[in-house]
């Protein structure tokens, strides 16, 4: 049965969702204006009852606080910092780190930084840092709001579209997540990805020992696809970047009739 609670951190007060199972722990991050709901078709599945599945809201994001210092949490390394704070604060000692988008960033920092980490599934996200992140974005007509500090109302919807993917029916959840959103981190976690403090995710993925898998929607409106094949990766899980036909920037939520299959299978090996 799902469980829900609140754990207190120096980044806030962080809310989660632990499915409470015996096996193995999963973390699963969202994205950038997101909340922990959209992995809810991972959470009540089989999945959740294999493993021990914990879903959080990052600082400044769905029920939890906002972040109580922004400079210390609003960026890509910050938020893998409070991912790392609410594991060990719940006593956990490892866990496969599942991310979508700017969770897949944080994915990759805690794969480099965090020893827990045994192995990593990033969506949505190019494996990317410096000089690679104008091959490794699309030009998007909306790719501004990324970095916007406030939205408006129809600002908020467009970017919960485009974010699930164009012809996915949008809830309202979806869009009042993205107004909750604390804005202030977007801006600040720019400025942490220009002055460098993140790690460079290609560096990571290209050293790190760890599974790890990628994974896309053929139709994603971010990511450029053709350089998520140019990674030396050091240790990529199938040897194959997995680009899913006809999905886009969420394909966990879009198709997970067809994405939980694969997840399953990536967790039973990497676990195993």
């Amino acid at each position: 049965m799902l469980k829900t609670g609140f754990t207190e951190t120096v980044h806030g007060r962080i809310a989660w969702a632990d499915t409470g199972s015996e096996g193995p722990v999963v973390l699963l991050i969202h994205g950038n204006s997101s909340c922990k709901e959209i992995f809810g078709r991972q959470l009540v599945s089989e999945l959740g009852l294999s493993y021990r599945m914990i879903a959080l809201d990052l600082p400044g994001h769905g029920a939890s606080s906002d972040a109580p210092d922004p400079q210390l949490t609003y960026s890509i390394h910050g938020y893998a910092d409070a991912s790392i704070a609410l594991l060990e604060a719940l006593g956990i000692k490892q866990a496969v780190v599942v991310g979508w988008s700017l969770g897949g960033h944080a994915a990759l920092e805690m794969l480099a930084r965090w020893p827990g980490t045994i192995a990593a599934w990033i969506t949505g996200t190019p494996p990317a840092g410096g000089a690679d992140m104008g091959e490794a974005f699309l030009p998007s007509e909306h790719m501004g709001l990324t970095f916007k500090d406030v939205f408006t109302e129809d600002e908020a919807r467009i970017y919960a579209q485009e974010t699930v993917g164009e012809g996915v029916a949008l809830l309202p959840w979806m869009v009042d997540a993205c107004r909750r959103a604390d804005g202030r981190f977007r801006p600040l976690m720019l400025q942490s990805v220009a002055a460098g403090l993140d790690l460079d995710g290609r560096e990571v993925a290209m050293k790190a020992p760890q599974p790890l898998a990628v994974v896309s929607g053929e139709n994603e409106p971010f990511v450029n696809n053709a350089f998520l094949k140019t990674v030396a990766y050091n240790n990529l899980w199938d040897r194959k970047v997995h680009i899913l036909e006809g999905l886009a920037h969420m394909p966990f939520w879009e198709d997970a009739g067809r994405v939980n299959p694969l997840l399953g299978r990536f967790l039973d090996e990497v676990t195993r």
